[in-house]
């Protein structure tokens, strides 16, 4: 993929970022989560340059995650609907453990036929 379709794509999940239906490929939701880490590590180091934070979250660093926090969420969501699971399984982030078994949900492949949440995402190749 090139580092021009990582923005793309993050570009349009962001767009819907409040949208909880639907389903959302291994690649768009993988995409979203390594620029929202890129964003995050950037924002973190402007901290350290402007002296903000000192082993806490920073302005920066505060701002670039409320300000992703919800497009995340509504990604995380889709991507389970890929799978066939309800957006409640996200809760499973508020348990230690449960961030590993997320992880491994995430990185699934979707189901290759419509499901109770749509059908699979266009932008699916036949590989993810």
């Amino acid at each position: 993929m090139q580092p021009q379709a990582f923005w793309d794509s993050y570009r349009a999940t962001f767009r819907r970022y409040a949208d909880f239906t639907g389903r959302a490929s291994r690649g768009e939701f993988w995409a979203f989560v390594l620029v929202y880490i890129v964003i995050c590590i950037a924002a973190s180091l402007l901290d350290r340059i402007f002296g903000m934070g000192q082993g806490r979250p920073g302005l920066f660093l505060s701002i670039a995650e409320l300000a992703q926090l919800l497009p995340l969420i509504a990604v995380g969501v889709r991507r389970l609907h890929d799978i066939g699971r309800t957006g409640w399984w996200q809760l499973l982030m508020l348990s230690g453990i449960g961030v590993l078994l997320l992880v491994f949900f995430y990185a699934q492949r979707g189901e290759a036929l419509p499901n109770r949440f749509g059908t699979p995402p266009a932008d699916a190749p036949a590989l993810l």
